[in-house]
């Protein structure tokens, strides 16, 4: 089962979609949604970070098929839905999520984004410095730059009720300091001090952009919500290259506004978040009302649940549910785990995170060497006993 891949997108020229007759408004499948909103499950949620794309062989199998490169797949809301439903059809996940980049808000600001294979992420011409602030709009029209995004969450809802999966959609974007690190020509394989160099040297300008990309931000979420996303996930991916006290000076207050400003618009979405490599900013986080907090690699699953426990009884709040974090080396093709061990693995971090409260996911995406088997067993569906905190693994099917 495919999809026509096309690269055109009807969102431009129609009037959007009325949200009443939007497809899979309430999927049966609502464990992810009531793990998010403090209710409790039956069955721990998973979905994973990168779960679509090329550790799928019907992935690499498309993109040959259709002769695009990764940026071209995005442009077409047709091949976005494909890809996105790819993992749904193989795994046994309890949510999709958009198929896209972190940096579609970059190139919808007009800064040129380039992934050539095995060199990670390049801007042939970043922000060097203030002055290249005049490059930038004013402002963004979401619909006219954005809009094959949008139609994409249309059609990918229209494919999960079509093919009867009935899970939730989640929606993302990039944290606006991630944005602005790639913006100034940050990398992670060179000039990893970029980002740090642009607030250190031109703290006010820093400000300026990243509020202006908050602005954006807040807009493009807010609009994926209106098209049918039913949760949404904001990537603060590049945490490794700043430095605490700047985290909390520039990159902490942008994803405050985006919590504030997504509540107001929609109450009764779910907001995801994740700092990843900088786990500091976990209570953070959770005091500017993220509904779901992101452990890493590196975070300890009862010590920090434990620490944002105590802070929201303090603050007589309740405590942000969890998100994490498995190891995917666990899941590589070539050296990767036993099969016994990925399930003891499994059992391991969902015992230390449980019984509730909880959504089984990866502490770093998926790379594409991973062997699709593996991930399977690691998807193994576990039932939070009532008596205790250890975990049974139930005997859910498949989808076919």
């Amino acid at each position: 089962r495919t999809l026509t891949c096309s690269s055109t997108s009807k969102r431009a020229t129609v009037a959007a979609t009325e949200k009443g007759s939007l497809a899979n408004r309430t999927p049966e499948n609502d464990s992810m949604l009531k793990v998010a909103k403090g209710q409790p499950t039956d069955v721990t949620p998973v979905w994973l970070f990168r779960q679509a794309g090329r550790h799928l062989p019907e992935y690499n199998e498309y993109k040959a098929k259709t002769g695009k490169n990764f940026l071209d797949l995005l442009m077409s809301p047709a091949c976005v839905a494909e890809v996105t439903m790819q993992p749904l059809r193989r795994y046994n996940l309890d949510a999709a999520i958009l198929f896209s980049d972190i940096l579609v808000i970059s190139q919808a600001f007009g800064i040129e984004v380039e992934m050539p294979g095995g060199k990670g992420i390049l801007i042939p011409h970043p922000l060097e410095s203030p002055k290249d602030l005049s490059r930038l709009p004013e402002s963004i029209d979401i619909e006219d730059k954005l809009g094959h995004v949008l139609e994409s969450v249309e059609r990918i809802n229209e494919t999960i009720e079509k093919e009867g999966h009935q899970v939730p959609l989640i929606g993302f974007s990039a944290a606006p300091w991630t944005l602005l690190f790639y913006m100034v020509g940050g990398a992670s394989r060179k000039n990893s001090d970029a980002g740090m160099n642009w607030l250190r040297q031109y703290p006010e300008d820093s400000k300026l952009l990243l509020d202006h990309l908050t602005t954006v931000v807040i807009d493009y979420l807010d609009k994926q919500v209106q098209a049918g996303a039913h949760m949404i996930q904001v990537f603060e991916a590049m945490g490794e290259f700043i430095e605490e006290k700047e985290f909390n000076e520039f990159a902490m207050p942008c994803m405050v506004r985006i919590a504030q400003e997504l509540r107001l618009r929609h109450p009764s979405i779910p907001l995801l978040n994740f700092p990843r490599d900088a786990m500091y900013g976990l209570p953070a986080c959770q005091a500017a009302g993220y509904d779901v907090v992101t452990l890493d690699l590196s975070a300890d699953r009862q010590q920090t649940k434990a620490l944002l426990r105590d802070q929201a009884l303090a603050r007589g709040e309740v405590p942000a549910r969890l998100q994490g974090n498995f190891d995917p080396a666990l899941l590589l093709l070539d050296g990767g785990a036993s099969n016994t061990e990925i399930a003891q693995a499994t059992r391991t971090m969902l015992t230390e995170f449980g019984p509730q409260d909880v959504i089984a996911n990866l502490g770093s995406g998926l790379m594409g060497k991973e062997d699709p088997a593996k991930v399977d067993i690691s998807l193994t569906k576990y039932t939070p006993s009532a008596e205790s905190s250890s975990w049974n693994p139930s005997s859910a099917a498949h989808p076919t």
